[in-house]
């Protein structure tokens, strides 16, 4: 067991002194997460890598209990990422809002409400890596790490605890996996 899955399992079991202890630990590929993240938002972003990786830590570890379940280092990783892209996300659009002010107000009926918008690649995407990780949640992880994340294969490889060897064999599985579904889809 690594250090990082000893302190998680730690914060798991309610230690708040393990809290402390994280932080030093995965500062570092934490930061160099952030960095891929920042690198490609538009020019112009006022928000530094270093905000970024504090505000995605208080949303991993802040008062929310149940989200402080990760299996192990991975895991983790991927949890960061994910909330990485949220906090952009979120970032986006309320800089659309804040650009859209004069525009009035208009309530929506939640049946009203359509996901046409988002592109159906991305549907479809999303989709068949909900099935892959029903089949295969390692290869899924490491799509996540690598398509969402930014990680390179060793990196990625590196965070799930295996070879660089087995990421490569898995990453060009569920390549292959991923585009046989989509196009299945067709």
């Amino acid at each position: 067991m690594t250090d990082v899955t000893r302190i998680l399992t730690a914060i798991e079991d309610g230690d708040t002194r393990a809290v402390d202890e994280l932080l030093p630990i995965v500062y570092n590929e934490l930061r160099s997460l952030a960095e891929y993240r920042m690198a490609r938002e538009s020019p112009g972003q006022t928000l530094q890598a270093t905000a970024l990786v504090h505000e995605a830590y208080l949303r991993l570890l802040g008062d929310d209990e149940a989200g402080r379940q990760w299996e192990n280092k991975g895991h983790f990783f991927a949890a960061a990422a994910e909330a990485m892209r949220r906090i952009l996300i979120d970032r986006r659009a309320k800089g659309a809002v804040k650009r859209g002010g004069g525009r009035a107000r208009v309530s929506l009926v939640a049946d009203q409400v359509t996901l046409d918008a988002v592109p159906q690649e991305i549907l479809d995407l999303d989709e068949a890596l909900g099935r892959l990780a029903e089949e295969d949640p390692a290869k899924a992880d490491l799509v996540k790490l690598r398509f969402f994340a930014g990680l390179s294969l060793p990196q990625a490889a590196t965070v799930l605890g295996i070879s660089t060897t087995t990421a490569d064999r898995h990453w060009a599985y569920a390549r292959a996996w991923l585009y046989n579904e989509l196009r299945r889809e067709e």
